[in-house]
């Protein structure tokens, strides 16, 4: 067994209509893939920079990525801004937004997430919800979209193990004594707590250890206002 493998449950299908799967290839010409938020005006996804590559394809309203559901809208990306000040080393700033060629159809399977204002800020104790298409326990890529609810930590036990840790614009998430891990591939995970999009996964998983670091939305508001309007106009 992967021990940074995910302890997931396959989520009720279409039950978080704002999860979006992306494809793409990175420099290496490697097919990737990564979870990401469909917020606001139906065209922009929010993802981690480190998602960024070339032929980018989104596919909304989808339970189960091997099947082509009904459901599905596959839009290309017209264009992908990560955050300028993003580390690939230090993986701080690890946000992106993206512009889908053509806006989204709005229904039950495809809907937007809420964005957090600025002062909302999630607290060591609250237990959350993570979603993507990560690993399963067996290193199998899920096809079906999973869940595990993990509980966000004090910004110790992420400095304990990661000291590029930052609390002021990253989360620290799961409990080190807890098997329940995000995938070990790339950003797959995203942190939902009330209904809220509130992390997005920014660190691998480090020899099998919670907790993990998350990229705390919250903290980049500014940057994402600002950055949909740019996105808007294009």
């Amino acid at each position: 067994k992967n021990p940074c493998s995910f302890l997931l449950l396959e989520v009720t299908p279409h039950s978080q209509p704002y999860m979006a799967f992306v494809k793409f290839y990175d420099l290496q010409l490697a097919k990737k893939r990564c979870g990401a938020f469909l917020v606001q005006d139906n065209i922009v996804i929010m993802t981690a920079a480190h998602c960024n590559g070339s032929k980018i394809n989104v596919t909304l309203g989808a339970h189960d990525i091997k099947q082509k559901e009904n459901t599905q809208q596959v839009i290309p990306v017209v264009k992908a801004i990560p955050h300028q000040n993003y580390n690939i080393k230090t993986k701080v700033n690890n946000i992106m937004l993206m512009k889908l060629k053509y806006k989204a159809q709005l229904n039950a399977y495809v809907n937007t997430i809420a964005l957090p204002n600025s002062q909302d800020w999630v607290i060591p104790g609250q237990v959350c919800s993570v979603a993507g298409w990560g690993k399963l326990s067996n290193g199998q890529l899920a096809e079906t979209l999973q869940e595990v609810n993990l509980k966000v930590q004090n910004e110790q036990k992420c400095r304990n193990i990661f000291p590029n840790y930052n609390k002021s614009i990253q989360l620290c998430v799961g409990n080190p004594k807890d098997k329940k891990a995000t995938d070990s591939g790339d950003s797959r995970g995203l942190f939902v707590c009330n209904n809220v999009s509130q992390g997005i996964v920014s660190y691998k998983c480090h020899s099998g250890k919670l907790p993990q670091v998350f990229t705390r939305i919250s903290s980049f508001m500014l940057w994402i206002k600002k950055t949909i309007k740019q996105l808007k106009h294009l």
